[in-house]
């Protein structure tokens, strides 16, 4: 008899995902004006100072690119550009606050990317909150740099105004 066939066979080891921790499938489809609500929930509770259904209803009007970032039926995050003569402008991302910090909004960087390179743009840009420390990593991450800064660009709270750090992207 071999002795190799009376040995048990070895124990898989741990998985080093948590046991809760899925993959999605995620896919793009195109922002409809039939989906602007289920946005506006998530643009809602991600900032202080959100797109208004008419803001969306515009960029769709203007034909800018669109994008809602969906795992089944559930929205993970959306991006809105305008392509310009050779450049292509992040006017907003956003990614749901339930799946923040899995790399979503990577995924979407990298598609902003792929359609502005197919746009034949030679760059990227967009403007981040300085209060914004998060959005700024992933973006200075991602290849972005800093090359300016927009006094008063966003609305902040008792009227006040916020200054946005310029940043772009080098296709």
């Amino acid at each position: 008899m071999n002795a190799a066939a009376s040995t048990p066979a070895p124990t898989p080891a741990p998985s080093a995902a948590p046991a809760h921790t899925h993959v999605l499938e995620a896919r793009f489809e195109p922002l409809t004006p039939e989906r602007i609500s289920d946005v506006l929930l998530i643009e809602n509770i991600a900032y202080s100072h959100p797109w208004s259904r008419h803001n969306f209803l515009d960029t769709l009007t203007s034909g800018y690119q669109a994008q809602l970032l969906m795992a089944g039926d559930t929205l993970l995050g959306y991006f809105i550009a305008m392509k310009g003569v050779d450049e292509v402008h992040l006017l907003n991302i956003t990614v749901a606050p339930a799946y923040q910090r899995q790399g979503w909004a990577r995924v979407m960087l990298d598609a902003l990317a792929l359609w502005s390179r197919g746009q034949r743009a030679e760059w990227l840009w967009l403007e981040v909150r300085v209060s914004n420390p998060r959005a700024l990593t992933i973006y200075q991450t991602h290849g972005y740099q800093r090359v300016g800064l927009r006094k008063g660009y966003y609305p902040a709270d008792h009227g006040q105004r916020e200054d946005a750090i310029v940043m772009s992207l080098k296709l």
